[in-house]
């Protein structure tokens, strides 16, 4: 099974923003190990925070720079970008574009799906770049 060519298809999705065709590729009993806001941990819930992102960067895009095949973990470098153009965590629309790099690492079980995700993104430089927090 090449997981590389899932991966990839994820970001694809995502882009597209069918998030249901993302979600297709998540198991049921998936494990979100980032630190994301609200303490999303599932896969329920991280269907649910691309949903508000997309909501919030409607041209959200996420660009695989470098993947590397790990055998069951699969890891990216990826380029976030977007503007934003609606609700982002309590935020409101700034029109402002981010421009951010992320780490994904996702590992895959012989049934092709995604079953955990760890994950490094600079939301520091992201606040940033919306006009929250240090100039």
């Amino acid at each position: 099974m090449d997981h590389t060519a899932t991966l990839r298809r994820i970001y694809d999705l995502v882009n597209a923003h069918d998030i249901d065709g993302f979600g297709a590729h998540l198991a049921d009993d998936f494990v979100e190990h980032e630190d994301l806001p609200d303490g999303v941990t599932s896969r329920d819930g991280v269907i649910g925070w691309f949903t508000m992102l997309i909501g919030a960067f409607p041209d959200l895009a996420m660009t695989p720079r470098d993947v590397i095949d790990g055998g069951d973990k699969i890891v990216a470098r990826v380029r976030l970008t977007g503007t934003h153009s609606g609700e982002f965590m309590g935020m409101p629309a700034t029109g402002r574009p981010v421009d951010i790099e992320l780490i994904d690492i996702m590992r895959f079980e012989d049934d092709g799906l995604v079953h955990e995700h760890w994950g490094i993104s600079d939301q520091a430089a992201m606040m940033q770049q919306l006009g929250a927090g240090a100039p």
